[in-house]
């Protein structure tokens, strides 16, 4: 009489199945503040300082990225608007937010990331989808993914 295991069969997992993933689409923001052109300054400063962020993408109503405004945008609009004695109440961000938008693909990975943010010295990249803005990858949300992945192999 023989050995019997009453070890079941165990499921083959793939080499993919232990790494976790890599992707910047599995750690950008989705659920995002975003900003309209005809917004003004002012409400976006309320904005900025209610929602502890640093800057946001500018859409239009389909959703589609425009611009970006940042604190650093709004604060020369309040240094500008003391220095030649013009009040910022009636002004909006279309004049004001960044046009030349550098976006980054939600399947990049995340470590290619980390060295565009080194290059381009930047906050934030949004993430663009057939046109549509789809979410935000920050410098943040790269050092929450490395604490993550810490102790994996990253290749």
């Amino acid at each position: 009489m023989g050995i019997k295991s009453f070890q079941g069969a165990r499921k083959q997992q793939s080499a993919t199945e232990d790494s976790p993933s890599l992707r910047v689409s599995d750690y950008m923001s989705t659920n995002l503040i975003t900003f309209s052109p005809d917004q003004s300054i002012e409400t976006v400063m309320e904005a900025l300082i209610k929602h502890r962020i640093s800057g946001g993408p500018v859409v239009n109503e389909k959703n589609e990225l425009i611009g970006i405004i940042s604190e650093g945008d709004c604060i020369k609009q309040i240094s500008d608007s003391r220095y030649y004695n013009m009040p910022m109440q009636d002004r909006t961000i279309k004049d004001h937010m960044a046009l030349n938008v550098e976006t980054i693909d939600g399947n990049m990975n995340i470590f290619d990331a980390a060295n565009k943010f080194l290059e381009a010295k930047r906050r934030r990249f949004p993430i663009v989808e057939n046109g549509k803005l789809v979410g935000q990858i920050s410098q943040k949300d790269v050092l929450k993914a490395a604490m993550k992945l810490k102790g994996h192999n990253w290749k």
